[in-house]
């Protein structure tokens, strides 16, 4: 694991073992929890990089490129949470190994980011969808990207053309409900609804997308 995956792990494991701080971030996602069950309750689907401490009480299999049971991530999840989430599927966020509309939804929260080509991954989840996709993101005003810019959209199509990719694990784009909603426009992806921030206080948005 490079130095960058490092120390973004930690600044995880500090914001979520700071006691007030995880109080607080609890009560935060129960609420966004709701939102996104308000739209999946009920259906079958696939959560891409799922963690026991984010739990949004959906029914759906769970994707990481990660089949070990030993990485930081999951280590950090053990520590924060008691446990880590089961791997069911192993494969990239954006190379799902499923049939066309094989399930019902895909969810990801805060995974897109990672992903250094977004819009072969949007293209992938909607692949696989029948019924939304929901993405919630970090917004840059309200994380560590705060000092940098905005991704443009222009960058974005390019890396897709491109065909470019890397392993390392980084915020390799960086959001505002806009420039996402700009985005999907772009692509001919329908924006079914957007929740901007994801819950007061927040440091994300929901974006709910049809598949």
């Amino acid at each position: 694991m490079s130095a960058a995956e490092q120390a973004l792990v930690v600044r995880k494991r500090v914001a979520l073992l700071f006691p007030p701080t995880r109080l607080l971030e609890r009560r935060r996602h129960r609420l966004v929890a709701r939102y996104v069950r308000s739209y999946l309750k009920g259906m079958k689907g696939i959560e891409i990089g799922g963690a026991a401490h984010k739990d949004f009480g959906i029914d759906a299999l769970n994707v990481d490129r990660y089949e070990s049971m030993d990485t930081v991530y999951k280590e950090a999840e053990r520590e924060v949470w008691g446990r880590a989430k089961p791997v069911d599927i192993v494969a990239p966020g954006h190379a799902l190994p499923l049939e066309d509309k094989s399930y019902d939804f895909v969810f990801a929260s805060h995974s897109l980011e990672h992903i250094p080509d977004p819009v072969a991954a949007l293209r992938e989840w909607q692949r696989v969808a029948r019924e939304y996709v929901v993405l919630i993101l970090p917004h840059r005003d309200r994380t560590f990207d705060r000092d940098r810019p905005v991704t443009p959209v222009s960058e974005l199509i390019e890396r897709n053309e491109q065909g470019f990719s890397s392993d390392e694990d980084r915020h390799w784009t960086v959001w505002t409900c806009e420039s996402f909603v700009e985005l999907c426009e772009r692509l001919g992806i329908t924006v079914v609804a957007t929740r901007d921030p994801d819950v007061k206080g927040g440091n994300g948005f929901v974006a709910v997308l049809a598949a």
